[in-house]
């Protein structure tokens, strides 16, 4: 066998070693994520609107009240951050939210949410002790929604834009729980 095979053939092995290492350690390399990247976009005339987020499952799990703490602040998905990113000023319940990129966070209760739109990025959601990285001194709009109580269960967390009766919402939902962010 020439030189070149035998160097060929080791840079095999050696790829085939580290592939199946990382595999191994990180539970595959072709399962899907528990919690799936999830882009959502909005356009009406001239007004774009985007939510990045990852969304996590309900796993015959209680969700608000326990996985989801009342009264603390949430990441508003799982993993990274959630980003809300619009090209025109909005209003949100009597404040301008600036054209820009956002980060979103809430705080869930029985009775009304905290929803933050915060102007800093942050590299993930949580830190090290699973606390919310946001910090207050950048939010830039927080209103108060009410939660709904829906007929169905939503086994992965969603948001989504509603414009069905030609006011804009912002929906949040997941478990038998959504919560909607009037949007001008």
């Amino acid at each position: 066998m020439n030189a070149f095979l035998k160097w060929f053939i080791l840079v095999l092995i050696v790829v085939a070693a580290g592939v199946f290492s990382y595999s191994y350690f990180n539970d595959g390399i072709f399962n899907e994520t528990l919690s799936p990247k999830k882009t959502v976009a909005f356009e009406v005339d001239d007004l774009e609107l985007k939510v990045v987020y990852n969304r996590p499952s309900k796993r015959n799990r209680e969700v608000f009240g326990a996985l989801v703490p009342y009264n603390k602040v949430w990441r508003t998905g799982a993993n990274e951050a959630t980003t809300f990113e619009t090209n025109k000023n909005l209003t949100v319940e009597n404040q301008v939210l600036p054209a820009g990129k956002y980060t979103l966070w809430t705080i869930p209760n029985d009775t009304a949410w905290n929803v933050i739109f915060n102007s800093k990025m942050y590299p993930w959601g949580v830190n090290e002790t699973m606390e919310a990285m946001r910090d207050p001194q950048y939010d830039v709009a927080t209103l108060k929604a009410a939660p709904q109580k829906i007929d169905t269960t939503v086994e992965q967390f969603t948001i989504a834009f509603d414009n069905s009766t030609d006011n804009l919402f912002l929906t949040l939902a997941w478990d038998m729980t959504k919560v909607a962010v009037p949007l001008k």
